[in-house]
């Protein structure tokens, strides 16, 4: 059995292999990078080794002989597909969780993953210069949507390639692009397959991504909500027999494109590509089978054979998880980063996180903070369960995606699963209104301008050199509370209020008859307000300055990251809509383009700079204004 496991990753993945290596009495080593000193998932291991960088594949297998490690789990990302990793580990004399560096090298590969299933039989998507457009570009290294682009047009190949391959460059090291049939209204499954070194592979049945958006998974769900009897055998009969093929040991997912429109609207089902690693979602395979996912690879990796038979694995109930971004979901989906001050996760779902109070969470890593993951006898009462555990999820100090991801689930389109791949590109998820959080921070301020002493609103501390909590918080725009707040009963714009409980920052109120239950927190200069999941910020109307582009022509930066590009120069002349330059984070690209015609008066931006939100990076003056 394997006695220490290096973790070769970060944040809530590494804890989750940690939680699970501490119950089998494996001694576990995290690697850290100068950033990431006194991060979670270093002090929950046993030992922990600095590295220059998560990707430096010898820093790391030196970290893991140094620390005594007789294995290395890879995690999700970072160098997880990376066969050159797992070939340097094995060669240490040390056990790699996962594949063998030759199957991955033939099965971590979109293209020659391609290969194998023709030559196995396995119908697989068209190439897209068979097939015309839509196209979809992507990196044939890559995974987690990294590297992907939809082309709809001969004219917009070489940029999206270019983009493209940028992107797989920077996230897996590698440039090469497949080119595919892109499927309008298709829907993903995946199947979760185990395998021995014993001869043995098992399918873990199916789970449905379908719900994803830019090709990044956003719900996922097990079982497969819509699939047919027919389709699940096939695609989990597929899938094991694809690993049998290639000689293929521990977790892997065969993913499949369900096309509902080919062969005459019978639909056809289409083998993706093969992920070498464990999955973020695994969590919802785990609920429906009962099974530790982890602990297996472990045994597996430690040459023991399955101690189950594909008759052993049930599917039990629905589950369904949820990734918390970092991310302005109704502001354009943008990375945001900042000082999280309040952090509350719900009690009634399980949460793989990372994210505690009083963390600073940066630009420099992929943008999911955690997952929130339910469990339930049938699929309505999952989606149930995960709306109320996303009611209790509130994260403050930083934007996050949790009210979009709440509206989601308690969307029409998500309860009648009839949400396919491309849907929420184009589809529009309302935001939620900010009337009755703004009721809320209006009580509260009446609430602290009656209270003679402390009160469970008053400011954290954590902003450095913060003033003490104020007595009125200036709204956005004027709302009046007709009676003291401090006496429990009042009304807030003529809507009658009482106040059940307030402690911890935890407010709870009847209003005009409804029971409410948020988050709040004070600052000097801002209130927030977690209110299903979403958080809302009031400030004084002088601060709510920051757009990407002001009126006068700068373009700011709309996110703290990198600039990748600077495409004009003082004195050009742009159209409305040029591009500008581009910047990068979390592995996100955004263009920065021209606000209207004019001529570029200044550029304030240069390739590799660091920049914070609202930098001015380029100033346009309108046509004819420039001498």
């Amino acid at each position: 059995m394997i006695e220490t496991l290096l973790i070769a990753n970060r944040g809530e993945i590494a804890l989750r292999v940690m939680r699970t290596a501490a119950r089998m009495g494996i001694r576990t080593v995290a690697v850290f990078t100068d950033l990431d000193a006194t991060a979670p998932h270093v002090r929950a291991a046993d030992d922990a080794q600095r590295v220059a960088s998560y990707l430096d594949v010898d820093a790391v297998v030196a970290a893991a002989v140094a620390a005594g490690a007789d294995a290395v789990h890879p995690g999700y990302g970072f160098l997880s597909e990376r066969a050159a990793f797992a070939r340097a580990v094995t060669e240490a004399g040390l056990t790699f969780v996962g594949p063998s560096a030759e199957v991955m090298e033939r099965m971590g590969r979109k293209d020659l993953a391609r290969e194998v299933a023709v030559a196995a039989g396995v119908p697989v998507v068209p190439r897209g210069e068979d097939a015309g457009y839509p196209v979809l570009v992507k990196a044939a290294a890559g995974g987690g949507g990294k590297g992907m682009r939809v082309v709809r047009s001969a004219a917009e190949l070489d940029e999206a390639l270019a983009a493209a391959r940028r992107e797989a460059t920077g996230a897996f090291g590698d440039d090469t692009m497949l080119i595919e049939r892109y499927v309008e209204r298709g829907r993903h499954i995946e199947v979760q397959v185990l395998a021995d070194a014993h001869g043995r592979v098992l399918h873990l049945f199916e789970r449905d991504c379908s719900t994803q958006r830019r090709h990044q998974k956003v719900l996922e769900e097990a079982p497969a909500p819509t699939i047919t009897p027919e389709v699940r055998a096939l695609v989990t009969s597929a899938a094991v027999a694809l690993s049998e093929h290639v000689g293929y040991v521990n977790a892997g997912t065969v993913e499949f494109l369900l096309d509902p429109e080919a062969n005459g609207g019978s639909g056809e089902a289409y083998f993706l590509e093969m992920n070498t690693r464990l999955q973020v979602e695994h969590p919802v395979t785990e609920a429906i089978t009962g099974l530790d996912l982890v602990e297996l690879q472990l045994r597996v990796a430690a040459g023991e054979p399955l101690p189950i038979s594909q008759d052993d694995v049930r599917c039990e109930g629905h589950a369904i998880e949820a990734r918390v971004y970092a991310e302005d979901a109704f502001g354009g989906f943008l990375p945001q980063a900042g000082h999280a001050s309040i952090v509350r996760w719900p009690a009634s779902a399980r949460v793989d996180h990372a994210l505690e109070p009083d963390q600073v969470v940066s630009t420099a890593y992929d943008p999911m903070l955690g997952k929130v993951v339910v469990h339930g006898p049938d699929r309505e009462a999952a989606r149930r369960a995960l709306v109320e555990a996303l009611d209790a999820t509130a994260i403050l100090g930083i934007t996050t995606n949790t009210g979009f991801l709440r509206a989601l689930a308690a969307s029409e389109e998500f309860r009648d699963a009839t949400i396919d791949t491309a849907w929420l590109d184009t589809a529009e998820v309302a935001p939620p209104d900010a009337d009755l959080p703004r009721l809320l921070v209006a009580w509260v301020s009446a609430m602290i301008t009656a209270a003679d002493r402390g009160h469970p609103f008053q400011a954290d501390g954590f902003r450095l050199g913060s003033a003490p909590a104020p007595t009125v918080v200036e709204l956005d725009r004027e709302v009046v509370v007709d009676r003291a707040a401090g006496q429990g009963e009042g009304t807030v714009d003529g809507v009658p209020v009482r106040q059940l409980s307030a402690a911890d920052h935890v407010l709870e109120l009847l209003v005009d008859g409804r029971r409410v239950r948020a988050v709040v927190n004070v600052q000097r200069d801002v209130a927030e307000v977690a209110w299903q999941g979403h958080r809302f910020v009031f400030t004084r109307p002088d601060r709510l300055a920051g757009a990407a582009v002001v009126t006068d022509g700068t373009v700011v930066a709309p996110m703290p990251g990198t600039v990748l590009e600077v495409r004009v120069g003082t004195g050009d002349a742009v159209a409305e809509g040029d591009p500008l330059g581009m910047m990068e984070a979390m592995k996100m690209e955004l263009t920065l383009r021209a606000p209207f015609a004019g001529t570029v008066a200044s550029v304030d931006a240069a390739a590799g700079q660091q920049v914070a939100l609202g930098a001015a990076l380029f100033h346009v003056e309108p046509a004819g204004e420039l001498a």
